[in-house]
């Protein structure tokens, strides 16, 4: 996207206009009203006027819908060839009333914040350069011209704003704590792309999102992550949309805490878990379910349930995949990663068909979606079988972890006597009621394990041989 789009067709109106109603509020009695803003590094207050809300336009740079003018590619391709047309303006207006998610949609959202315009009026001025274009307030003036309401209340930027200082106040306006109504998950994404672009360090790009350098490492990952995932999609005319993917926030903060720690001891089963993953993010599952998938998921679970078509293993990956331009190799993924990469593959593209329902033939919807139904339900019966193994193991554990407690808490009552000798603080009655109490539990401990332990150990051993005694 080009950071620096010119001026509307009515700039120089506009600005007549606005410096007319300027050189009004300053010859008036009232104290005029301000708007504070970071322009360039400090802060300055800005004077406020009314403008009449046909004569503005929405800023075709705003983060608000960076990821969401993919939705349509042919208006997207009208809006990129001139933003300030009838087409690309009423494109964007479209988009700020649409899910973020599924622009087909309506935003509740939005609608939330229509009604309280009509019931409260505005309670915040906008932005504008003095050109005519919004700053901040996009969202505000579509809601204000389907009401109706003829004027929008707007703070006006100094006379030598340029589109640098657009994209820097809107940013640094959307980012304030105070917002009400934050930039989608894959926007925020793109928007701290955009800094990191312009060489500003990470501590600095923290700061203005409000976050930690962690945090960022991580999104820098996902939104990488994203773009792969795209561009893997595209097969002909078709393919996803960084907006596909809207929904997965969770799952992919997840995913990258799950692939950071298991690529520390094996980067190859990390990166065939990290495919098997993606995939069921994909296929739509909720985090809970798809944190059954773990690094044996397809020999042990998946793979009995995959349909025919999907259970051949992948080609055998070359030993080295060479490096354009710098005369080296690096190790090729092992063939389990590559067959999994693979399914992704396939999801990927069926999924990207399935979104593209304006775009693909009938065939190649059915194709797709007879796809995703076949998989989806392997997946389903895999993570099922998964997390009933998981909870099965989680009871044949339960029972060590809670003797292994026990040990700990009897090794801190070590402690706990030899300072209670030291003051002479130990409560003597009580400490033999709860020796007595003890000595029950581990006779009942010693009799439900002789029933399930057919072999018992030298530690169950001791403790029949211990309870007979004491009969």
């Amino acid at each position: 996207m080009p950071t620096d789009f010119g001026a509307p067709p009515i700039a120089d109106e506009n600005r007549a206009l606005v410096e007319q109603r300027l050189q009004d509020v300053r010859a008036g009695n009232a104290v005029p009203e301000t708007l504070r803003v970071e322009f360039r590094g400090r802060p300055i207050h800005v004077e406020v006027i009314d403008m009449p809300v046909e004569r503005l336009y929405y800023n075709p740079a705003t983060h608000r819908v960076s990821a969401q003018r993919a939705y349509d590619p042919v208006q997207e391709e009208a809006l990129t060839k001139d933003h300030w047309s009838d087409a690309g303006q009423s494109y964007l207006h479209h988009l700020l009333t649409a899910m973020p998610s599924d622009p087909r949609q309506r935003d509740p959202d939005f609608d939330k914040l229509k009604e309280s315009l009509r019931e409260h009026r505005q309670n915040e001025p906008g932005l504008i350069s003095r050109e005519g274009v919004l700053v901040n307030g996009n969202t505000r003036r579509a809601a204000l011209k389907e009401l109706g309401v003829q004027s929008i209340r707007v703070g006006v930027l100094p006379a030598s704003c340029t589109w640098d200082d657009i994209l820097s106040v809107e940013l640094s306006l959307q980012l304030r704590p105070d917002r009400r109504r934050e930039y989608s998950y894959v926007n925020k994404l793109m928007a701290i792309e955009e800094q990191m672009s312009q060489g500003l360090p990470l501590a600095a790009i923290a700061k203005l999102f409000h976050t930690t350098t962690p945090a960022l490492e991580r999104d820098t990952w996902v939104l990488g992550q994203l773009r792969d995932l795209v561009k893997r999609s595209e097969h002909g005319r078709i393919k996803l949309r960084l907006m596909d993917f809207e929904d997965a926030k969770e799952s992919f903060a997840e995913l990258y805490r799950t692939y950071d720690k298991e690529k520390a001891k094996n980067k190859e089963a990390a990166d065939t878990l990290l495919e098997y993953r993606l995939a069921a993010i994909v296929l739509e599952f909720a985090k809970t379910d798809i944190r059954n998938i773990r690094t044996d998921f397809r020999e042990k679970y998946l793979e009995r349930h995959l349909p025919e078509g999907t259970r051949t293993a992948a080609p055998e990956p070359p030993k080295a995949v060479s490096i354009p331009g710098l005369n080296r190799s690096v190790p090729a993924p092992s063939s389990e990663t590559a067959g999994a990469r693979a399914l992704t593959d396939v999801l990927l593209r069926a999924k990207a068909t399935q979104k593209s329902a304006s775009t693909a033939t009938a065939e190649e919807l059915t194709a797709a979606n007879s796809s995703l139904s076949s998989l989806r339900e392997a997946f389903e019966e895999s993570i099922q079988d998964a997390d009933k193994a998981n909870r099965d193991r989680k009871k044949r554990l339960a029972a060590p972890d809670r003797v292994n407690a026990a040990v700990r808490e009897l090794q801190q009552c070590i402690t706990d006597l030899v300072l209670a000798r030291g003051n002479n603080s130990l409560d003597e009655a009580a400490f033999d009621d709860t020796l007595i109490a003890l000595r029950q539990a581990l006779t009942k401990v010693s009799a439900e394990a002789s029933k399930s332990i057919q072999l018992p150990g030298e530690g169950l051993s001791w403790l029949r041989e211990v309870v007979a005694d004491q009969r």
